[in-house]
């Protein structure tokens, strides 16, 4: 069977993938140039079309953003960057005062498979905590209440969150399309 290779540089996002998908997987932290833009979906065929074009198959990558929604979905496509730059205290205090917290997790994967192209997205909906809470998972996970649990994704272990997350939703599909696909692999 063919391995299928993941690109991304977070090894936290290849920890979590790898206990859902049916294939074997192998970290590629090739680090494809991100584009400007104002959805997932576009940063992820700039990057389909960046990797195709140096000669790359078999692999897939996803982008993932918060969109809050009283922030008119910031940080959306920039949450990597607005992590890295203010983290969740930063988040915190632009919110501060702020009652409407509802906000959603997106996931949006693309993979080329023997030269065959696939997108696929996934949402979580929830809100914005008062307060960073838990230890596990990276990211915005410890301000994150999932919608229907008083929990963030930080208090949840990793096969809880990945029943409920927006990668967790676009991995069991991307899962799902791999099953349907798995002779060709």
């Amino acid at each position: 069977m063919m391995k299928l290779k993941f690109v991304t540089t977070n090894k936290y996002k290849f920890a979590e993938v790898r206990k859902i998908l049916p294939v074997e997987i192998e970290f590629s932290p090739l680090n494809p140039p991100e584009v400007q833009a104002d959805s997932l979906e576009e940063v992820v065929d700039f990057e389909l079309d960046y990797l195709t074009e140096k000669g790359y198959d078999n692999f897939f990558l996803e982008d993932s953003g918060l969109f809050i929604d009283s922030l008119k979905g910031f940080p959306g496509v920039y949450s990597s960057f607005v992590y890295k730059t203010i983290g969740c205290e930063g988040i915190l205090k632009i919110m501060e005062g702020i009652s409407s917290r509802k906000a959603r997790f997106e996931c949006c994967i693309g993979a080329v498979i023997r030269g065959k192209r696939y997108k696929i997205k996934g949402i979580c909906i929830g809100k914005i905590s008062y307060e960073m809470r838990g230890k596990g998972g990276f990211g915005f996970d410890p301000i994150f209440v999932p919608e229907g649990y008083d929990r963030t994704f930080a208090e949840m272990t990793t096969e809880e969150k990945n029943e409920i997350s927006h990668r967790g939703r676009a991995f069991k599909k991307f899962r799902d399309l791999l099953l349907t696909i798995r002779e060709d692999l």
